[in-house]
């Protein structure tokens, strides 16, 4: 009787380490769904085919050609490939830099939270192994927990989920609104369509449709680690 007694303490232990785990695990996995669907495609198609979409061409006064180079460029800065957000183009009419201050101001924002999302990702995981190893040192039925914090984290994170989705279609603006007061500190983020070219080339349709891609990235990647899970447990058992 007392040695079940410190059997089921020892399993309560290792779920409590294995719970923080799979969360970490998978709050990695959603900041990394952003970078895939950021910049899973180097040729940026989907950002070719969203500026059909919202006809982008037409309200820059720009070729498509060209919105796809400041695009190119956009994003390199964004991750850190290049220092300074200027780049002149043929836009409205006239040769000129796409960028003007306060789009590079909010740019750097950006750029801060995007690069110190992806080393807070690399954190997680790094955070994520060292429990799953300390997991296995112990000798901890690693089948076990990995199926109980998968299902945990799992259905903390499928709320979250449904929550976001059930507000973004209700009222898409709002929640765009409320995300750029959670994580900027000023008001650089409210442009003026007639002055800034950046709100015109990235509409309002084009982030919603963006949200929609990293939410699907996100799910597939959760797919994936389930499927490893389930593997995983089933191969451990099998020991």
């Amino acid at each position: 009787m007392e040695k079940s007694s410190i059997a089921r303490k020892k399993e309560r232990v290792h779920l409590l380490m294995g719970v923080p785990a799979m969360f970490f695990t998978v709050a990695a996995l959603f900041l990394t769904s952003f970078q895939i669907a950021i910049y899973g495609d180097p040729q940026y198609r989907f950002y070719e085919k969203e500026y059909v979409k919202y006809n982008v061409t037409e309200s820059l006064g720009m070729e498509l050609p060209d919105v796809m180079a400041v695009t190119g460029y956009m994003m390199d800065y964004l991750i850190g490939r290049e220092d300074e957000l200027s780049i002149e183009t043929d836009v409205d009419g006239k040769r000129q830099d796409f960028f003007n201050e306060q789009d590079r101001l909010h740019m750097a924002d950006v750029r801060n939270l995007f690069l110190g999302g992806l080393r807070l990702r690399t954190a997680l995981f790094f955070a994520a192994f060292l429990l799953f190893a300390l997991l296995f040192v112990l000798k901890a039925d690693m089948g076990l927990v990995l199926f109980r914090a998968y299902g945990i984290a799992m259905a903390v994170f499928a709320a979250l989920l449904v929550c976001l989705g059930i507000g973004c279609a209700v009222d898409f603006t709002r929640c765009f609104t409320i995300f750029h007061e959670m994580f900027f500190t000023n008001d650089l983020w409210i442009f003026d369509e007639s002055t800034d070219y950046m709100i015109r080339m990235l509409p309002e349709g084009f982030f919603s449709d963006m949200v929609i891609r990293i939410v699907e990235v996100f799910a597939g990647s959760l797919v994936l680690l389930g499927v490893l899970v389930w593997s995983a447990g089933r191969g451990l058992k099998r020991r």
